[in-house]
């Protein structure tokens, strides 16, 4: 029972005493309920429409550090603990990972295809190497196969494909729409990617000298190889396509295609001090 509510048709002392409230504590709530809320009550209003807008534009994805940092690139000061504090009481929780399922299939190691990255990750410059994946999304139809081509220096996701195969035009198709992406210069760029049988096969391996990309593959198993790809769809699995089902590949392609846009633009990215890659990339010209 509320200190500042009295039982109809008893005493104050006789509600206080069944409240198990003192008679000042009563008066002095009664004082505080006619002053309306607090300054402090009306700051964390105002503040929780803010980390609202916020976590609907990041759809759900951004837990309280991303969050944070938002508000403080807005201006806001104000310290973690409390963000933390009012997301909870408002139930606002970012996804967390879950087990992911492996996804690589080794091929025939027919050619002898190096590891031209060895686990250099570190951003810098864009186009010196890209790295590739693939990964699958269950739909009512299906699966949906889908094909990544990112820039190891900017974690810009450059291509994609999307298809209900997993055949080498999957793989190939992707690196066609990075190559477009960079206006057709692709000469001189490390492709790497996994020993799947899609990036071990002739046609791949004709693909990347055609436009004069070269091969570059991870050891059988080993997924810190190409651990870029790997965090990539860590990301993808927890923001976009968890706790989702999908009808159709149709309904998947559009919620996966609108995701990587607000993941090239607008997605904190943590490697790149909480920089989207594409003003990273801006950022990285400029400064060159």
């Amino acid at each position: 029972m509320s200190p500042t509510r009295r039982l109809p048709g008893f005493p104050v002392t006789k509600t206080c005493e069944i409240a198990e409230v003192s008679t000042s504590g009563f008066y002095d709530g009664l004082k505080r309920e006619a002053a309306g809320p607090t300054e402090r009550q009306l700051a964390d209003d105002a503040l929780v429409e803010l980390i609202r807008e916020i976590f609907d534009a990041a759809d759900g994805n951004y837990g309280v550090p991303r969050i944070h940092r938002e508000l403080r690139k807005a201006g806001v000061a104000v310290n973690e603990k409390r963000v933390r504090r009012l997301m909870r009481l408002h139930g606002m929780a970012g996804r967390c990972i879950r087990r992911r399922v492996r996804t690589t299939f080794p091929g025939p190691d027919g050619f002898t295809i190096p590891d031209l990255v060895g686990r250099a990750f570190t951003p810098g410059r864009p186009d010196w190497a890209w790295c590739q994946d693939i990964t699958y999304v269950w739909t009512g139809e299906g699966w949906l196969y889908l094909a990544s081509v990112i820039d190891i220096g900017s974690r810009r996701l450059l291509g994609y494909s999307m298809a209900d195969h997993m055949r080498t035009e999957l793989v190939t198709a992707a690196l066609d729409m990075a190559i477009a992406a960079r206006g057709g210069h692709a000469a001189g760029v490390i492709a790497h990617a996994d020993r799947g049988s899609q990036y071990t096969s002739n046609a791949y391996l004709d693909h990347c000298q055609r436009h004069q990309l070269r091969p570059s593959v991870g050891r059988t198993g080993v997924c810190w190889d190409n651990s870029i790809a790997e965090s990539f769809w860590a990301s993808l699995k927890r923001e976009c396509l968890q706790g989702r089902v999908f009808a159709t590949r149709a309904e998947a392609r559009r919620k996966i295609f609108t995701w990587i846009n607000w993941y090239n633009t607008r997605r904190l990215h943590s490697s790149l001090d909480h920089t989207p890659p594409t003003r990273w990339e801006q950022q990285y010209l400029q400064a060159s």
